[in-house]
C-alpha cells in the first residue's frame, strides 16, 4: 500500500513520502496562481480550480487568499462561497455540499497527530530522509451550511444540512442538521424554526 493510500484510510503515514511532496508542491503552485488573479479573471480562477480539486460544482466563489496541502481531496458543491483566507487541509478528503458559505479565516484541519510524544517524534528513513509519522480523519459538511469567520473545523467531524456554525467556534464532533452551534469546543444552542426566517424581498 502507498503513503498515499495510507493517508486516504486514515491510517499512520509519512508525509515525506515523494508522490505527497509533489502533490503538496502542485496544489501550492496552483494556489499561488489563483491567489494572484483578479476579480475579472473568473475563467482563469474556474480553469485553476479545476485543476487543483478533486471536483468543484458550478458557481464557486473564494476570495483571496486559499490554501490547500493537496487540493485533489476536495470535493466541493454548486453554489460555494469563502471569504478571505480559507485553508482546507486535505489530507483525508473534505466533502463540501451545495450552497455552503464561508466566513474569512475558516480553517478545514483533517491531519491528526500522535498523542504520545515518543509516537510524534520526527525520525530518520534508511536513505537520510527525515520524516514523522501522522495520519488523517475525513471531514464533511452536508448541503445549505454556514460556517461564520474563524472556525476550525478537525477532522472525522461531519455537520449536518442547513446547520450554522458561530463565529470563532472549534468544531470537534458531528453537529446535526438544523441547529445554530458555537463555542470552543462548539456544542448545539438550539433548532432553527420557522420563527428564524426573515421577510425576504421576493417573498
Amino acid at each position: 500500500m502507498t503513503e498515499r493510500e495510507k493517508m486516504l484510510r486514515s491510517e499512520l503515514y509519512k508525509s515525506s513520502d515523494k508522490e505527497l511532496c509533489e502533490m503538496r508542491a502542485n496544489a501550492r503552485r496552483l494556489a499561488r496562481a489563483y491567489n494572484a488573479t483578479t476579480e475579472e479573471e473568473g475563467e482563469k480562477r474556474r480553469a485553476i480550480l479545476n485543476e487543483l480539486l478533486g471536483s468543484c460544482g458550478k458557481n464557486i466563489g473564494m476570495e483571496l487568499p486559499v490554501r490547500f496541502d493537496y487540493g485533489k481531496n476536495t470535493y466541493i458543491g454548486e453554489n460555494f462561497f469563502s471569504n478571505f483566507n480559507l485553508t482546507v487541509l486535505d489530507c483525508a478528503e473534505v466533502r463540501i455540499g451545495k450552497n455552503v458559505m464561508c466566513g474569512p479565516n475558516v480553517t478545514f484541519a483533517a491531519p491528526v497527530h500522535p498523542l504520545l510524544a515518543e509516537d510524534r517524534v520526527v525520525r530518520t528513513d534508511a536513505d537520510g530522509t527525515v520524516f514523522d509519522y501522522e495520519y488523517a480523519r475525513p471531514i464533511t459538511v452536508e448541503d445549505e451550511v454556514w460556517i461564520a469567520s474563524s472556525v476550525t473545523i478537525n477532522g472525522g467531524v461531519t455537520i449536518g444540512k442547513g446547520s450554522v456554525i458561530g463565529s470563532g467556534s472549534v468544531v470537534t464532533r458531528d453537529i446535526p442538521a438544523g441547529v445554530i452551534a458555537a463555542g470552543v469546543p462548539c456544542r448545539v444552542l438550539r433548532k432553527l424554526t420557522e420563527k428564524d426566517k426573515m421577510k425576504m424581498p421576493d417573498d
